[in-house]
């Protein structure tokens, strides 16, 4: 009886086991794309697709039609499910699929009427441009098409299933426009340091906490720079990028190589969009930052919300009405109406009105297919010249030995007024007088120094003929970046790297010696357990921010404990503060000049001990007691969720990746002030660094992997080099070919 029940148990096993191998190569290992072999398709000539031992493609194609065609296919091959979801994260589509719980998403993209700007930006499209778009398009499509029945996981959950739909030239735009809105979008920014006057803040203290030519304490931002050949070992000159997005699974950029008459490029492309975002060609190399001007104003209306009509210097105007749907999985369809004024559409917030003005709704400009071709600093310039935004910082070297500055976009001119709290809209002044002419944007060319370094900081002179504000970074990362740069006679790639993973920060440092200084000079300490040990640790540090110590972690949380103190100060009866904190500079300025009426009788000694105290007790909270026993990486760590596949506990387990199937947490170096701008939720998205001397050496990995499936080895085949600041050979000249797959014509 014993043994057939065993028998009958291990029967039972064994099919269960079947089953879950069954299901695990129907769902996850059967829809895995064909990367060798032989497919036909809708080119003009015979054409391969070559992928590295990392899985990124190089497409070689007899016309520039067919590389971009085979971009689509190739990309929609690793990443269909990451275009779908992103279109429809910009249009305000997600509630059609993920019910109630991504209403609030869809509503904040309907706000921005991202669909409705998309579609007039396709009509803005030149031939040439349009063409690059529909050619992305059908290789997009022809995937779908012959694939149907074969999507990757995220397509096929029981339940859950769907089909994507064709994609379309709107469908690029909107991916490209949720870029912009990313870098750009200051709305809960503006009308968060609104409300702090609102709530009585002191007009002069809130515009030292919050100037205008500077934004959040943390912002997407990203490095960038270019050396002459006179400061590199090759003799030519290098350009280095590593841009700071959100971390996300699958990541932001996917690496490709386009080769055909006219057109050799490789680099980071945008998953959605044509062409090559930053990288380099056979002559020139680009990388990128973000310009950080301010692009987005919000105006107070006078309005009825009833008629539509509102008040504008003096007279009374008809704002449009515009009538959207919210499709919601599980739910009935949500109904949207929205006054648009002059300024943009209407939005109410604790029962005031406000329009939002946005220099994306304005006009559009695709730089991108010249810039791939462009092969000196004038072609380099003229291709920029029509882009509209996202502003960028671009830096430039070439094969002859030139480097140089472009800044990008397009900045509103604003005659006498910021645009960083809500503007008050009836009055009509503070109306943006147009933009600030390409050819008037900072530039610069070959300079002295042989050294050009952009990480966010504001790049407008001091004599600017034009007002312009900004989320202009502090001047601790350029700072270090140029010290690095100037550190060694002849740079390496190397060295390039180095600089980039570098995590040693002047502002935490500068806080460390403050409360070291302050706790020394204290004649009545107070009586903490903890306060000796953390000033020991402090004293003995020197300013690097690695997740193994605990020095950091000490000054992060006196950092924050400053932040909070100030904003205090700044609202001493609130119950409640905004989420809205001053940055790492306006912190230090202060405690440099420590100005009167601002802390209990001025005594900043004092006011510093007392914050200090209570970062230490909230370390405790956090850590634990014993400071010796703390480290940085505990506060400061990553964890790789996947959006989908979190949410289905029964198979969770299996895909649980990233580095020896974990998905983390990984304690991370680096913080918001350090080279390696590391934060809880956003890094390094990619990092390259091109030699002009000889491309093949040039090097350049993501932070997981080129593939977004689950199951396919190049999901996270790219972490470990990530982590450790290490990288990958970007294959040019010479390309070792692990898979080719053959395209011929139909």
């Amino acid at each position: 009886m014993l043994s057939r029940f065993l028998r009958i148990v291990n029967i039972s096993v064994a099919v269960i086991a079947i089953l879950f191998v069954g299901c695990v190569y129907w769902y996850a290992i059967r829809p895995l794309p064909k990367t060798s072999g032989d497919i036909t398709a809708p080119i003009s000539a015979a054409a391969t697709i070559q992928r590295d031992a990392r899985g990124v493609p190089h497409i070689e194609a007899a016309a520039w039609q067919d590389a971009i065609f085979l971009q689509g296919y190739a990309t929609a091959q690793d990443r269909l499910w990451q275009m779908d979801a992103l279109r429809r994260f910009a249009a305000g589509e997600l509630a059609e699929l993920a019910g109630p719980e991504a209403v609030h998403l869809d509503q904040e993209a309907r706000l921005l009427r991202m669909r409705g700007i998309a579609e007039a930006n396709v009509a803005l499209l030149s031939a040439e441009d349009r063409e690059i778009m529909v050619q992305y398009a059908r290789g997009v499509n022809y995937f779908i098409d012959t694939h149907r029945g074969d999507y990757p996981i995220e397509f096929s959950i029981p339940f859950h299933s769907y089909d994507p739909r064709p994609w379309t030239l709107t469908d690029s735009m909107l991916v490209g426009l949720l870029m912009f809105r990313n870098l750009t979008d200051t709305l809960a920014a503006d009308t968060g340091r609104g409300v702090l006057l609102n709530m009585g803040a002191d007009p002069a203290k809130f515009h030292l906490l919050f100037p205008a030519m500077a934004g959040g304490a943390v912002n997407p931002g990203s490095n960038a720079w270019a050396v002459s050949g006179a400061h590199t070992a090759s003799g030519k000159p290098m350009v280095a990028n590593d841009p700071h997005l959100r971390y996300n699974v699958p990541g932001t950029w996917y690496l490709v190589h386009l080769k055909a008459p006219g057109l050799n490029v490789a680099g980071a492309s945008l998953v959605g969009v044509p062409c090559v975002i930053t990288g380099h060609n056979d002559n020139i190399a680009w990388g990128v930052t973000n310009l950080e001007a301010d692009v987005l104003d919000v105006y107070q209306e006078q309005i009825d919300m009833d008629s539509g009509r509102y008040l504008f210097q003096g007279k009374i105007e008809q704002a449009k009405l515009e009538q959207q749907v919210i499709s919601v999985k599980g739910a009935k369809p949500i109904q949207i109406q929205a006054w648009l004024t002059r300024h943009g559409p209407v939005f109410n917030d604790k029962g005031k009105s406000y329009s939002v003005r946005w220099s994306a709704a304005e006009g559009f400009g695709f730089p991108f297919f010249k810039l791939n071709q462009a092969r000196n600093w004038n072609e380099f310039r003229a291709a920029l010249a029509p882009f509209w935004g996202p502003g960028q910082n671009f830096v430039y070297g070439d094969r002859q030995g030139d480097i140089g500055y472009q800044a990008t976009g397009r900045v509103p001119i604003r005659r006498n007024f910021d645009g960083n709290v809500p503007l008050d809209g009836a009055s009509g002044q503070f109306e943006w007088d147009g933009y600030i002419p390409f050819d008037q944007l900072p530039s610069v060319y070959n300079p002295a120094s042989g050294i050009i370094a952009t990480a966010n900081q504001n790049p407008f002179p001091k004599d600017y003929p034009y007002r312009v504000d900004g989320n202009f970074a502090d001047m601790y990362r350029v700072r270090q970046i140029r010290a690095l740069l100037g550190s060694k006679a002849k740079l390496t790639v190397d060295d390039m790297l180095a600089t980039q993973k570098d995590v040693y920060s002047s502002y935490d440092l500068f806080l460390a010696k403050q409360a070291v200084d302050a706790c020394t000079k204290s004649g009545n300490p107070p009586k903490n357990e903890m306060l000796k040990p953390a000033i020991d640790v402090l004293r003995q540090w020197n300013g690097q921010m690695e997740a193994t110590q605990a020095a950091p972690a000490i000054s992060d949380l006196f950092s924050k404990e400053l932040q909070l103190a100030l904003m205090k100060i700044l609202l001493p009866k609130a119950a409640t503060l905004p989420d809205v904190m001053p940055r790492p500079q306006v912190v230090e300025t202060l405690l440099r000049e420590r100005p009167r009426g601002w802390v209990p009788n001025d005594d900043w000694d004092a006011w510093l001990v007392s914050a200090f105290v209570r970062a230490l007790d909230h370390g405790r909270e956090k850590m634990g007691g014993a400071v010796a026993d703390w480290h940085w990486g505990r506060l400061l760590f990553w964890k790789f969720d996947h959006p989908v596949l979190k949410n289905l506990p029964p198979v969770e387990w299996f895909f649980d990746f990233t580095y020896q199937r974990k998905s983390g947490p990984f304690e991370m170096s680096g913080s918001s002030t350090s080279v390696k701008q590391t934060t809880t939720v956003l890094g390094p998205s990619e990092r390259m660094v091109v030699d002009m001397g000889d491309l093949d050496r040039s090097v350049q990995n993501l932070v997981l992997g080129e593939s977004g499936a689950v199951s396919s080895s190049h999901f996270e085949d790219q972490w470990p080099a990530y982590y450790y600041g290490k990288s990958f050979p970007m294959q040019f000249d010479h390309v070792d070919a692990k898979e080719t797959l053959k395209v011929k014509p139909q």
